[in-house]
């Protein structure tokens, strides 16, 4: 990963008033400061979805160009797991921060956040596209949360969610909320740690907990069926599987699909034979 190479903010202002910067740099802006951090497909995904026409993928890079010149966002190049083709996440930079406060925005972003661990970031990312595959995909989408905080009560901690969905069908909802989940260096130990807490808090739920009023259904977004496996067999082993809910699972491609109906798994134990097998199972709620 590598990122790009003084801009005041009397340059910025100047290029506003002479309209190049607009509404939709500010839209941009806004979508990069609620993500975090982005790539570019998934920004214009975004703003199709909003109804603000950014003519084409092209036109919408010109313009993050423009803004990384202006210091406004940072740009950071990945290398693809098969190292084919590059692609460029986007996160806030300072001058992001004052723009979004001078149109009365809240803005999270600290100096720090820009040096984040790459798989955190990925992380990031894989959330993100969790969220443009049911708001893109299902009919039944009603609202997403880009980090939902949940409070584990008996540990006293709040942690967050890398996702959340909710979908809604003849007024009766579900919450969804994804953890994903990567093969880092020491996964499983933060991986139980994770699940640990997730379990205090089903453990513990009572209606309109961390904003839920019943329990949302947990879906971990694994790397690959493989992944999927290696992780159950940490739920089983270091027995934090949590009572009261059916624990789901997606992987990254999944999401890829025209629809995702088919897109969750879960383990079911074979009566005669006592071992668990991944089964798919089919959502109604999930159709297009």
């Amino acid at each position: 990963m590598e990122r790009t190479g003084y801009v005041s903010i009397n340059q910025i202002i100047h290029k506003i008033n002479v309209g190049h910067i607009t509404d939709i740099h500010f839209k941009i802006l806004e979508i990069v400061n609620e993500f975090e951090f982005i790539t570019s497909r998934q920004i214009f995904q975004l703003l199709e979805y909003r109804g603000i026409d950014a003519k084409s993928q092209d036109k919408l890079n010109n313009k993050l160009e423009q803004l990384v010149k202006s210091k406004i966002l940072t740009r950071y190049y990945f290398t693809s797991e098969e190292g084919k083709c590059i692609y460029r996440i986007y996160c806030l930079e300072k001058m992001g921060k004052y723009l979004l406060n001078s149109r009365g925005i809240e803005t999270k972003w600290q100096p720090t956040d820009n040096t984040k661990p790459v798989s955190l970031i990925k992380k990031r990312l894989a959330g993100n596209q969790i969220i443009l595959a049911y708001l893109r995909k299902v009919k039944s989408y009603d609202e997403y949360t880009v980090k939902p905080a949940i409070t584990a009560k008996k540990a006293g901690k709040t942690f967050r969610a890398t996702a959340g969905v909710k979908l809604t069908k003849s007024n009766k909802s579900i919450e969804l909320i994804f953890e994903v989940v990567r093969r880092e260096e020491d996964w499983k130990k933060s991986f139980i740690e994770k699940m640990k807490l997730y379990k205090d808090f089903y453990e513990s739920f009572v209606p309109f907990d961390s904003g839920y009023e019943m329990k949302p259904q947990l879906i971990l977004v694994c790397e690959d069926d493989k992944h999927t496996v290696e992780a159950f067999k940490e739920v089983v082993t270091k027995q934090i599987e949590i009572p009261g809910i059916n624990l789901l699972f997606t992987t990254d491609l999944k999401q890829n699909n025209e629809t995702i109906k088919q897109s969750l798994t879960e383990f079911k134990m074979d009566e005669t034979t006592g071992k668990y097998k991944l089964e798919q199972i089919e959502l109604k709620l999930l159709e297009a």
